[in-house]
């Protein structure tokens, strides 16, 4: 009977975090940097691009990529598989606002599954200055949003948003 009693707590308990823990998440950050908004724009929306800036390739060099459709465009999909850190995934065009926004679905296979919405965002800040925000969001399944009571997502990707970040800035100002 105290097997019984034990196995309702736990229950209990995870149905109780389950409910009091976050399900929806975004994380992002932003740079200023000096080139024109239609510059940046045109950079940042073309995927591959990322391939000189991004902190998850510099994580796993030699990772395996695949790219299907055209780059820039509506559902251009960029696949990758790579080390533990990584992880194997896609990231697809699914919106573009000219010189303002572009969206993509980000589908993650490994190390576990998820889908979440990443985007860039710019703004004209002055004389060839653009504001660059570039973040994501997205909503965790119970039981999987108890792990956000433990574990500080925005730190550590607001971390990589923000490398990132500084790569953009130092690709795009030489």
């Amino acid at each position: 009977m105290i097997f019984v009693y034990i196995l309702l707590g736990i229950v209990a308990l995870i149905i109780i975090l389950a409910l009091v823990a976050p399900r929806k998440y975004e994380v992002k950050r932003s740079i200023t940097i000096n080139k024109s908004l239609p510059e940046v724009f045109n950079y940042i929306k073309h995927i591959k691009n990322q391939n000189n800036w991004s902190p998850w390739k510099q994580k796993d060099p030699k990772m395996k990529q695949e790219f299907i459709g055209t780059d820039g465009e509506l559902g251009f999909i960029s696949k990758w598989e790579g080390n533990k850190e990584v992880g194997t995934g896609e990231q697809e065009i699914i919106n573009i606002e000219e010189n303002k926004r572009l969206d993509s679905e980000l589908r993650f296979f490994k190390p576990w599954k998820s889908t979440s919405i990443g985007f860039f965002t710019v703004e004209n800040v002055g004389d060839n200055e653009t504001k660059v925000v570039w973040g994501f969001k997205g909503i965790n399944p119970i039981p999987f949003n108890i792990f956000m009571l433990f574990f500080n997502f925005e730190k550590a990707v607001g971390k990589d948003f923000e490398d990132g970040l500084l790569q953009l800035k130092q690709v795009l100002e030489q």
